[in-house]
């Protein structure tokens, strides 16, 4: 187990490393938080630049002469961007550290987010979106396992739960924000706002310090030439060997934790469909208050608000739920007894009941002779339902597989949820169409349905699961 072989003092470097004051959990508390704060706006402007594009789809199409669902490939492309992203970005950042990965990408991000707004013909636009999505990848997938690097496991919730609930904020804002954009300046001006919002979230990214253990070990043992004091059994690796095993973690490790784990398999699932979820109301909910409640553009903007409420609300409601059930152990066992991961998942546990309730809510009260605000209310809680199932779910997989293996979990989990992030918008729609608000949405709701004894059965079998898994556990 790797914790076990962290504590172990025969290792000179590896028991130097954990009182100097380069181990990122030495770090003052100003420094993490500026660090949190840095990943978390960068994050921000990543999934901002996912959704912004949506309300301008029916002006792309006018321009380009395409159909709708043609028009939605760009926001679909770029999903496809964040979920094959990490792959590279995650085994990348195990292999050469995590700032790199940053100061790498940030910069092709910005400059294919401008070819987009630049682009002539639909096909440019496609893969402009495309390639910004893949090079945005690390500000949803290596942060996370940057901001473990930095907190223990009993100090991650409060920067974790911000962290993790920024892709659904990001996501939420952009609609709100592009219809007001789109009205007023036209679609192209959707990705100016986005490298708006980089031009002042990236370049705070230079002052970020690495926080990968083997690489700030590996670097400290080359400054002393020390071959013995290697982290972990690492010993020095020529460039060939590095990148032979970027190469082999890039295709094999994700890939074969999303298919080999149960874990991250139906977790991966799960919060996939949370995502899921989330792109089908950036897509489908327009249409429902424009054809329900006779909105316009800009109302329709608006009426993402109740998804944003959701959001903000969700991570109050994650630290909360954590502190009421860290207390309630302490009264009941004593400050000695471990917190295990499965207990992360106790919130997911609440989420999973309120999500079903919340789809159903949205789409029988979707109906002209309701009011409005009923329909908003539901997709708000359906997000806060979604959020509480989401974060849960990923503290889970990064106590359970730690920083060694935590980015490519992350990976995987990206993985999963892009991939069907990008596969919603260009169906959702014409579902609405055809079955009605109140059936298509009840539709999403069995599936939440059929999905939510997954963290049941997780806070249950868990510790089996974990017994038996082949990649190490720890934080």
């Amino acid at each position: 187990m790797s914790d076990n072989h962290q504590s172990n003092p025969t290792d000179r470097s590896d028991w130097n490393y954990q009182n100097n004051n380069k181990n990122p959990r030495n770090w003052s508390l100003a420094r993490k938080i500026i660090s949190t704060l840095i990943i978390c706006s960068i994050g921000f402007t990543t999934t901002l630049g996912a959704s912004i594009y949506a309300p301008g789809h029916e002006q792309v199409k006018k321009e380009f002469n395409v159909s709708t669902t043609v028009a939605l490939l760009p926001l679909s492309a770029y999903s496809l961007g964040l979920a094959f992203g990490p792959m590279i970005s995650s085994p990348l950042s195990e292999t050469f550290g995590r700032k790199l990965v940053y100061l790498l990408t940030l910069p092709l991000f910005d400059i294919f987010m401008l070819g987009a707004g630049f682009s002539q013909n639909i096909a440019s636009l496609f893969i402009c979106r495309f390639l910004a999505g893949l090079f945005a990848a690390p500000g949803v997938s290596v942060a996370a396992a940057t901001i473990s690097d930095f907190t223990g496991p009993n100090q991650r919730v409060v920067p974790l739960a911000a962290y993790y609930s920024i892709p659904f904020i990001g996501s939420a804002i952009g609609p709100l924000i592009g219809g007001f954009v789109v009205e007023g300046k036209g679609w192209r001006w959707t990705s100016w706002v986005v490298l708006i919002f980089a031009a002042a979230f990236h370049p705070p990214a230079l002052f970020l310090r690495e926080s990968y253990k083997a690489i700030i070990v590996q670097r400290e043992c080359d400054k002393e030439g020390d071959l013995k004091g290697n982290f972990d059994g690492r010993s020095k690796t020529t460039n060939m060997q590095q990148i032979r095993q970027f190469i082999t973690s890039t295709i094999v490790r994700p890939l074969h934790m999303i298919t080999t784990e149960p874990l991250v398999g139906l977790l991966c699932l799960y919060t996939g469909f949370q995502f899921a979820l989330l792109y089908t109301f950036v897509v489908a909910s327009p249409w429902v208050f424009k054809t329900v409640y006779g909105f316009s553009l800009s109302a329709q903007s608006l009426s993402f608000l109740g998804l944003i409420v959701g959001c903000v609300v969700a991570p109050f409601v994650l630290i909360a739920m954590d502190f009421f059930l860290r207390a309630r152990k302490v009264n009941q066992k004593g400050s000695s007894q471990a917190f295990q991961p499965e207990q992360k998942l106790h919130t997911a546990l609440y989420g999973s009941v309120v999500l079903p309730v919340a789809l159903f809510w949205f789409g029988w009260s979707a109906r002209p002779e309701v009011h409005w605000i009923c329909p908003i209310l539901a997709q708000g809680t359906a997000l806060l339902g979604s959020i509480l199932i989401y974060v849960p779910c990923n503290f889970y997989m990064l106590d359970v597989y730690g920083s060694k293996y935590g980015a490519s979990a992350s990976g995987a989990s990206s993985l999963s949820r892009y991939t069907l992030s990008a596969a919603f918008p260009l169906f959702v729609t014409q579902m609405y169409k055809a079955l009605g608000v109140g059936w298509a949405s009840s539709v999403l709701g069995f599936a939440a349905l059929i999905m939510a004894p997954i963290p049941w059965l997780f806070c249950h079998f868990g510790p089996w699961l974990r017994a038996r898994s082949s990649y190490e556990h720890g934080s």
